[in-house]
């Protein structure tokens, strides 16, 4: 029997539960402290050896009897800041704190695969490394931590996956290749000379400078990238004055960056101090850019996606394998796939009939539970298919 093949109907069920205990009392980034502590605590109760690398997040180690690769398994812990408005009776009882990413059920299922190779251990060759991982949802966050850390030391291989509202339960997305797109942010601060309303040409408008700024800014995508090539710029903010009658003095831009390729990610960056400088020079302003590079893209390793794909395959069937195309959206998990060959896949959640149909960071974001069943047995499969093949 294989291994997906023994999780049965207790062990979906205890996932069930696993996940709403954990929707309940959502922790956000780096504040993932009772998370933790109930994670170790289930480890401990299993006899998996535990460590914490960072104030919180944990890292399991189930270690086989016969000598093999390393492979970790992936689960992001935290959740976003912000205001749940379903009306479950495990919705949020922490105010102004949410998990409407899915990260609870990453981390159940992760619990459960846990728990079952707790069981089977003895047919283990290597080790499974079970990172549960903190702040996933912001830059620089939870995954550069644990690579600093040491947790990827020795490792072969990085499985992850990302419950998804983009298509139907039942359905899991295994692509090559670029899957999520660098996040980088950017803070651009224009500076001119403040000065009455009345008497425009005593000043240098810095809201003018800036407004100028938002318009080039959009000239970087359109006209210097490579029109075969996904980028993104959006600017998120943009302050200046503080009265009706003021001319401002300095003007605050803030947006972000995303690509697909490091190359135009790179082109990107320095396209932007050109632009800011010389825009806002034109004006009579000055403008510096302050760039802060984020997750890098998320890489599938080509080897990894097609021992995933099979896995899937098994698990749900070909007909319900799929290869959305990439997101835009960034996933620090990119930090490990950046070190080790690695496979991040999505597993559908969308259902009407359970209300699963809002988008991630929606206030009445949910998941379809079935899809935890669908998680745990397609990593068990994955994880199987490589220690047979390459446990020596």
């Amino acid at each position: 029997m294989s291994w997906a093949e023994l999780v049965d109907a207790e062990l979906e069920r205890q996932a069930v539960e696993w996940r709403r205990h954990f929707h309940a009392h959502p922790e956000a980034s780096f504040e993932e402290r009772e998370t933790s502590d109930f994670i170790a605590q289930r480890l401990a109760e299993w006899g998996i050896e535990a460590e914490r690398p960072l104030a919180t997040g944990v890292v399991g180690h189930v270690r086989g009897p016969k000598p093999g690769p390393i492979v970790a398994l992936r689960a992001d812990i935290d959740a976003l800041v912000m205001q749940e408005e379903n009306q479950f009776d495990f919705a949020s009882r922490v105010p102004g704190r949410m998990h409407a990413c899915g990260h609870d059920g990453h981390t159940a299922i992760l619990l459960a695969v846990a728990r079952l190779l707790s069981s089977i251990r003895d047919q283990l060759k290597g080790e499974v490394r079970l990172l549960f991982q903190p702040a996933e949802e912001r830059i620089h966050g939870g995954a550069e931590g644990f690579v600093a850390a040491g947790v990827l030391d020795g490792v072969d291989l990085v499985l992850g996956m990302h419950l998804w509202s983009g298509f139907e339960t039942g359905l899991v997305s295994v692509r090559e290749g670029p899957v999520m797109a660098s996040t980088d942010e950017f803070r651009i601060t224009v500076r001119g000379r403040g000065g009455h309303a009345a008497f425009p040409h005593q000043a240098v408008d810095a809201l003018v400078a800036g407004a100028q700024l938002v318009c080039a800014l959009q000239t970087v995508v359109s006209r210097r990238v490579d029109p075969l090539e996904p980028a993104v710029l959006t600017v998120g903010t943009f302050q200046a004055g503080t009265a009706f009658n003021v001319i401002p003095g300095e003007a605050m831009l803030t947006g972000t960056v995303r690509t697909l390729s490091e190359t135009v990610r790179e082109q990107m960056k320095q396209e932007l101090d050109r632009i800011v400088s010389h825009s806002a020079a034109a004006l009579g302003a000055e403008a510096t850019l302050d760039y802060m590079d984020g997750n890098p893209v998320l890489v599938n390793d080509p080897a990894a996606s097609r021992l995933m794909a099979g896995a899937a395959a098994t698990i749900v069937g070909q007909d319900h394998l799929i290869s959305v195309p990439p997101s835009l959206g960034g996933e620090d998990f990119a930090f490990y796939a950046r070190r080790t060959p690695s496979a991040y896949i999505l597993v559908g959640t969308r259902n009407a009939e359970t209300g699963s149909t809002f988008p991630h960071h929606h206030p009445r974001f949910t998941i379809d539970e079935r899809s935890l069943g669908i998680g745990i047995r397609v990593l068990l499969e994955g994880l199987e298919r490589y220690l047979t093949t390459q446990g020596g």
